[in-house]
């Protein structure tokens, strides 16, 4: 393949998601960014006080209907600025246009305000004002709370994730950062918060109209809508730091725990395997392999026939999701039946209802005992198809299974680029609050993908894609060096976390770790050509080459921008370091000593990636660790170091 075959330089750094400009703003003593009509870290004395500000228009299904900004004005001074512009909301029959104002004050103030006005008649689950605060710097700390009725009330920012609202009816809330007093006051509406962790955005969320009152609500044509958020900060910490240049990056070396069960999800491309996709999937060494099974359709025996014929194909266990739905007891015989006939090799069975989130408890217990009757040497994982919130909300209490499970995805309330890597560390957070309620069982996470298979508030299972048109579910970045960037920091947080078990992503086509023995379905939006491997494909045959090396404890000082993965065999070291950012970044690692070779996969590098499977085995540099370590923009850095011989 010749370069002038690949994707441009934007499709291959970052899968054609080019990040909007930003632009540094000041009033009195709160930083920002302004970012395509939203305000992003607000920050005094280096605390983070407010991770973002910005508006919503979310339709009867709560999908968000992505604005048209014009009319845009920004005037900016040394310690104040103006913004104005107009945002047009457009999708099937909604039409809805607003008019906003951003005003930054000397006096250490914000005010957010709007006025819109219904351009059609529409159902909608919500259309306003969404303030996102910081896990970080605000978990198990007070809020004071104040109710429409002028009542004050204290409150906490939940530690483990909260399956309900925190704060309800608010007016107003005060709470610190640091030795920084804010305060936040609505108008316009009723807000309420919910712990976004649930969806693993890393993030609290307060927003306009109660989830208690009817949704979806009509809005007539003609109806206007107005509202006004004002932030204000009351006292000031001056002893905050200011952040550095370099990037450090301390790594605990002398702890390590064993990998989790990482495997790779079947793919959902209408042809099966072919013997090249085979010959180079086997060599990843992946520890099983997710098919979705759905019991109650018919024919799903050859599905699973097919699956069971990958899986050996492939030298991969099976992981089964399995979907029931009244009709179980015939089904679950029919299962056992095909088992028993096919004697396929199982890594674990994850039970699903058709229609509930969440297998109720007393049809875990019957599902169960029928299993192990028939399969008495199975491992059975129980918990929900879909996010966490699913599972935080009706956690399964039966003690007859072997792991409690969800899925994960970045994307559920916003698509850009810093936002799924922000949510990156949420992922941790779910695995602490699952250990609540999972009694001492293992944490499942299957599968893990860049965007979301299905939604959530309407279907407990992936529906077969009908139309021509590019597929929600696909994600161009998934074949670019961000995608591989992005999964090195999942890997590294849930690794880090203590799971037992992962799934990642497919094995080929728009969802895979490599396109496979096609071309690209849709060119015009993946931008590929038949047997391109992607980045990710690489991070994960570096990953699982050597089974001795065990995850360590890393931690970035601007996680944000560089991450990284460690691991360790007592002896050696292996990182992978990934730049998020359009950016050259310089990387301090504390106590980097031995023989340090690295290889870089960039833009630079995609063309000889993106042919060869073997990559990551060839030409690696030699490198110094006594110096920082300048990261190339959109990269991932492989480093493997050894300890001198004295």
């Amino acid at each position: 393949m010749s370069d002038r075959d690949l994707p441009d330089k934007i499709d291959i750094c970052c899968g054609g998601h080019i990040s909007p400009p930003c632009i540094r703003l000041k009033t009195g003593c709160l930083s920002m960014i302004y970012e395509d009509g939203s305000i992003r870290y607000i920050s005094v004395a280096g605390n983070e006080i407010i991770r973002m500000i910005y508006s919503a228009v979310r339709d009867r299904q709560w999908l968000t209907i992505n604005p048209v900004i014009s009319e845009e004005k920004i005037e900016s001074h040394s310690d104040s600025f103006n913004i104005e512009y107009r945002c047009n909301y457009v999708s099937g029959g909604i039409s809805f246009s607003a008019f906003y104002k951003i005003e930054g004050k000397s006096d250490n103030s914000l005010i957010f305000s709007f006025e819109g006005e219904a351009l059609s008649t529409f159902e909608k689950c919500r259309i306003g004002f969404c303030v996102l605060h910081p896990v970080e710097g605000c978990s198990g700390k007070p809020c004071i709370i104040t109710h429409s009725d002028g009542n004050p009330e204290t409150n906490i920012f939940p530690v483990e994730i909260s399956p309900d609202q925190p704060f309800t009816d608010i007016k107003s809330m005060n709470w610190k950062v640091g030795g920084s007093e804010c305060s936040l006051s609505f108008s316009g509406d009723i807000f309420e918060t919910e712990d976004q962790r649930n969806w693993t955005d890393a993030s609290y969320k307060t927003y306009c109209t109660p989830l208690s009152l009817p949704r979806p609500a009509t809005i007539r044509q003609g109806e206007k809508i107005s509202q006004r958020i004002e932030l204000k900060l009351l006292t000031l910490d001056s002893t905050g730091g200011h952040e550095k240049e370099d990037i450090f990056v301390s790594i605990n070396n002398s702890v390590s725990s064993v990998l989790p069960f990482i495997g790779i999800g079947r793919s959902t491309r209408p042809s099966p395997l072919t013997e090249d996709e085979f010959r180079i999937l086997r060599n990843l060494r992946f520890d099983h392999y997710r098919a979705d099974l759905y019991l109650f359709k018919a024919g799903w025996q050859q599905e699973a026939d097919l699956a069971s014929y990958e899986g050996v194909a492939l030298n991969y266990p099976l992981e089964l999701a399995i979907f029931f739905d009244e009709n179980y007891p015939a089904q679950l015989n029919e299962f056992i039946e095909w088992m028993t006939m096919r004697m396929p090799v199982i890594s674990v069975v994850s039970l699903f209802h058709r229609s509930e989130t969440v297998l109720p408890d007393k049809l875990i217990e019957t599902i169960t005992s029928i299993l192990r009757d028939a399969l008495p040497d199975i491992k059975i994982a129980c918990g929900t198809n879909a996010n966490f919130a699913q599972i935080n909300r009706q956690p399964p209490a039966s003690a007859n299974t072997d792991y409690i499970c969800y899925s994960i995805h970045p994307q559920e309330h916003a698509s850009d680029n810093t936002t799924i890597v922000e949510n990156l560390q949420s992922q941790v957070y779910t695995v602490s609050s699952a250990r609540r309620f999972a009694q001492g069982k293992g944490i499942w996470i299957s599968p893990v993908n860049i965007r979301r298979r299905f939604n959530a508030n309407v279907e407990n299972y992936e529906s077969q894609i009908t139309s021509d048109s590019f597929p929600t579910q696909a994600d161009s970045r998934l074949m670019s060096v961000f995608g591989g960037c992005w999964a090195a920091g999942s890997v590294k947080y849930l690794c880090e976390a203590g799971v037992s078990g992962i799934t990642f992503f497919e094995t080929v086509g728009e969802r895979g770790i490599t396109q496979g023995s096609f071309e690209s379905r849709w060119p015009a939006e993946f931008k590929t050509t038949k047997a391109m491997i992607f980045p990710v494909f690489h991070l994960f045959a570096w990953l699982l080459k050597e089974r001795s090396f065990g995850i360590v404890k890393s931690i970035s000082s601007r996680p944000l921008e560089v991450e990284c993965l460690a691991l360790t065999d007592g002896s050696r070291l292996k990182l992978a370091l990934s730049n998020f950012t359009s950016s050259h970044k310089s990387v301090l690692i504390n106590d980097l000593k031995g023989s340090i070779r690295s290889k870089v996969l960039n833009a630079e590098s995609y063309a000889s990636a993106s042919t060869d499977e073997g990559w990551i085995d060839k030409d690696w540099q030699n490198v110094s660790g006594n110096r920082p370590i300048v990261l190339e923009p959109f990269s991932l850095n492989f480093f493997e170091v050894k300890p001198v011989d004295r």
